[in-house]
């Protein structure tokens, strides 16, 4: 999975005075869990800017300075009802021996028999969550509709791997191919004409 790396420094005040301070400088107050301790930091609004806003997956290299440096993944993000400004955000540190569980974006490749005939294609699930190590974490899962004729699904079963565990019951459906009105009404009209009675013949 693909890396960011934002760069920040460590806080030694975190109450709210501190906090406010912070976000009236420019500055997003952050949190690191998963280690020993937690560990308090900030840094600009801007270095978040790919991480928050891209439908994208990412892991993240946490720089602090002084030769301090984390993996993490995002874990939550505050942000203002109104101006949907960044108030907070919180990371979970990872570590290369141990399972992390994470969404990750489904990506649909291929061409559907059934879309091709006309038919709709309906995408159920945008993100699958899943668990692995962190060298296995994918950044995305594909799907392949080729085989979906209309009226089929593809089932979270069709995107296993070795690499990580589907954290979703075998019955979650990715995406549908459902019959469009025309093809409804096309086939209605076929069926309608194989049953009708065939002309008298002339003599």
């Amino acid at each position: 999975m693909k890396s960011i790396t934002i760069k920040g420094s460590e806080r030694e005040s975190v109450g709210k005075v501190a906090t406010k301070a912070l976000r009236n400088a420019g500055l997003v107050p952050c949190v690191l869990y998963g280690g020993n301790q937690a560990v308090h930091f900030s840094a600009e609004v801007m270095a978040f800017k790919t991480l928050v806003y891209t439908p994208n997956a990412h892991t993240v290299v946490i720089e602090l300075g002084k030769g301090k440096s984390f993996n993490a993944i995002l874990q939550d993000i505050q942000v203002h009802p109104v101006s949907d400004k960044i108030l907070h955000i919180d990371f979970f540190q990872l570590f290369d021996d141990k399972e992390i569980t994470m969404e990750v974006p489904v990506k649909i490749v291929g061409n559907s028999k059934g879309v091709m005939a006309g038919g709709d294609l309906r995408l159920n699930t945008r993100k699958l969550k899943v668990k692995a190590l962190p060298k296995n974490l994918p950044d995305v899962i594909e799907a392949d509709i080729t085989p979906l004729d209309m009226g089929n699904k593809l089932y979270v079963t069709k995107v296993a791997s070795p690499d990580y565990k589907i954290m979703h019951p075998d019955n979650t459906v990715i995406c549908q191919v459902k019959i469009s009105r025309a093809a409804m009404k096309a086939a209605q009209e076929a069926a309608k004409a194989a049953k009708a009675p065939a002309g008298k013949k002339k003599k």
